[in-house]
């Protein structure tokens, strides 16, 4: 924080007015970042679709883009690190993967009333699914350091894949 302080001027006391923690500060800069990205990923959770895979496909697409883009594995390989010795993680979870798991849930939840899929015991249950899905083919790879970036095509395949196994089991027969 005395770093930032005498790189932009300012007192530690007046950084600590806006951001209770070092973590916090971090949190903002990377959520910042991709803020625009992370909205947009998420308005495509219309409850009036009528294509409910469609939905899902471009969300999913949008989602590994902002989890594996350029610089986005280093960050995370850095938050997954740094979880055990600071608050980092907590801050990530509570701000961005639950608000997006939330709407997630609220998304197929909406689809599951409207009969669009199976009616599922837990909305939310079917979300963590859905986030599995989405990653299973990515994440041990990249941050086993196996592999470095991804492709637009390793996206789109991916979750190609991760829909039609998810509408496997929770779309309507």
């Amino acid at each position: 924080m005395g770093e930032i302080c005498a790189r932009v001027g300012g007192s530690k006391a007046t950084l600590y007015n806006y951001f209770s923690s070092k973590e916090e500060l971090f949190f903002e800069v990377i959520f910042s970042s991709i803020e625009e990205e992370f909205e947009t990923t998420h308005a495509h959770l219309d409850p009036n679709s009528e294509n409910i895979a469609e939905a899902l496909t471009t969300f999913g697409e949008g989602l590994l883009r902002s989890l594996y883009g350029p610089g986005a594995i280093e960050v995370r390989r850095l938050i997954f690190a740094e979880s055990r010795r600071s608050d980092l993680g907590r801050i990530c979870y509570e701000r961005g993967v639950k608000p997006s798991h939330a709407r997630l849930a609220d998304f197929l939840r909406a689809a599951m009333a409207q009969g669009k899929l199976r009616d599922a015991n837990s909305a939310s249950v079917a979300a963590w699914h859905l986030y599995g899905l989405l990653d299973a083919e990515l994440f041990r790879r990249c941050f086993l350091c196996v592999q470095e970036t991804v492709t637009e095509e390793e996206i789109i395949g991916c979750v190609q894949r991760a829909i039609a196994v998810f509408m496997a089991a929770y779309g309507k027969p």
